[in-house]
């Protein structure tokens, strides 16, 4: 079956063709390092991984470039820095916080079975780069100097919006634009600014004689066109980033190359929730992929747990992250691992496995596929599909550990039993009457003691009171 890719550029399903088989090129963009990744940011690694995976055996990986930068200058790890280490000169306390958080991330997504992608670069390491595209802009009349400022002219580029699709009122809203009286209209945006004492700071494009330091969107264009050329095959990313990042990336790409397209075909991962609500630290449901695997709520979930649930929804999607599914995921694998560990795997991936990750990353339909292939005893088969989805097919790999002691997968019988069903309204009508009095600590904590107590909650609104209404089960 030939690769079919929803592209968000045409807004249809196209079959996909390389711009050159021998040279397929890939950018998404990758963590801004200042914090631990969530399972938000864990799902556009795994939806590209598992893309990257099957573009390797199509075309052959050594005919297969994967871009994902590290972004390493941005205020928000300025602002990081200042608060972890205020006894630092502020450009130290960045280099600790960025390598700290880098070393991180891979440590974090490593355990979740994505490859390295086959370029990682910073954007510390491309600022020529960017001064240099930066200079272009403003030569050929895309950008202009203002105030210490580099700024793009939105009007310059005449079908600026065709990727979202938005009107320039929605695009204005979207873009919580920045007011500032140097700007020829109000949708322009910021390439290069003046850098506060003590930032991080270059010399200036443009002929500003300040030093100072780019802007977010300019960093991806100047690296994708460094690493893939100023036209390459696939462009991904969440669906957040769709505007304005990648609106403003094929606007600055195309006008600084003179090109029609910045990438042929424009990928995007759905939101993920948490137990059906926005994830949010004033609720209690953020969650990072490195409490996960290390400790959260009492319980370490190995990272082949998490890959699996994240897989459970089409990429497209809207992702529902909730601990019953991710139980059900874990309890799948590790019937899985008891029978294909003890296999060889078959030499081939199963037909009908590709099939379905070639419509557009059918992994709903992968993994019924798998569950067909053990119900039917095909060990070989099953462990080869595993494999080639980046997992590892041994149970010693899937251990589950919770409350101090290891578990096979993931239920805690002993605890639910104990406890009951009175006593776990009584505490959820508690925790509703704290979050209705936004006394979210004393919320948190009751929540932490219905987790603990292995209660899964799933909270909703009453459609015509809009009081919160919480549903629980106990988990599997």
């Amino acid at each position: 079956m030939a690769l079919t890719l929803y592209n968000t550029l045409t807004r249809k399903k196209e079959a996909f063709q390389p711009l050159d088989p021998a040279h397929l090129r890939m950018y998404v963009c990758g963590p801004t390092v200042y914090d631990y990744a969530h399972i938000g940011n864990a799902r556009p690694v795994i939806v590209f991984d598992v893309l990257f995976r099957l573009l390797r055996h199509l075309y052959g990986p050594e005919h297969v470039i994967y871009v994902r930068n590290i972004t390493d200058v941005d205020d928000k790890i300025n602002a990081r820095a200042a608060q972890d280490y205020p006894g630092l000169p502020l450009n130290e306390a960045i280099r600790k916080v960025t390598e700290k958080t880098e070393a991180q991330f891979h440590a974090d997504i490593g355990a979740l079975g994505a490859l390295d992608p086959t370029v990682e670069p910073r954007a510390t390491e491309h600022i020529g780069e960017m001064r240099t595209m930066i200079d272009r802009l403003i030569a050929n009349g895309c950008a202009y100097v203002a105030e210490d400022h580099v700024l793009f002219h939105v009007a310059s580029m005449p079908d600026y919006g065709k990727l979202s699709g938005r009107s320039l009122d929605e695009m204005i809203a979207g873009a919580r634009v920045e007011v500032a009286p140097f700007k020829r209209d109000p949708m322009d945006f910021v390439l290069w600014k003046p850098s506060k004492p003590g930032e991080p700071s270059w010399p200036s494009p443009g002929g500003i004689e300040t030093e100072g330091r780019p802007g977010w969107h300019i960093e991806c264009s100047a690296m994708s066109a460094a690493h893939l050329g100023d036209v390459f095959d696939i462009h991904g990313g969440g669906i957040d980033l769709v505007f304005p990042h990648h609106e403003n990336e094929i606007a600055q790409s195309r006008c600084a190359h003179g090109t029609q397209v910045m990438a042929r075909v424009w990928l995007h991962n759905g939101f993920l929730q948490v137990e059906g609500e926005k994830m949010s630290k004033s609720l209690g449901n953020f969650v990072t992929v490195h409490e996960l695997l290390t400790g959260w709520q009492g319980y370490a979930w190995p990272g082949e747990a998490l890959r699996l649930n994240m897989l459970r929804t089409q990429y497209r999607q809207p992702l529902d992250w909730t601990f019953v599914s991710l139980d059900e995921a874990h309890k799948a694998l590790w019937e899985w691992y008891g029978d294909v560990e003890s296999s060889a795997p078959s030499p081939n991936v199963p037909d009908s496995v590709l099939d379905a990750l070639s419509d557009d990353l059918n992994t709903p339909k992968v993994i019924a596929e798998l569950h067909k292939l053990h119900g039917a005893g095909h060990f070989e088969d099953l462990r080869a599909a595993l494999q080639f989805l980046g997992f590892s097919g041994a149970r010693a790999n899937i251990v589950r550990h919770g409350s101090g002691a290891g578990e096979a997968h993931g239920t805690s019988e002993a605890v639910a039993a104990s406890t009951t069903p009175e006593e776990v309204e009584a505490l959820i009508s508690a925790r509703n009457a704290a979050r209705k009095a936004k006394d979210f600590k004393e919320a948190d904590r009751i929540r932490d003691a219905l987790v603990a107590m292995r209660i899964v909650l799933k909270d909703a609104k009453d459609p015509k009171t809009g009081e919160p209404v919480t549903e629980w089960e106990f988990a599997r």
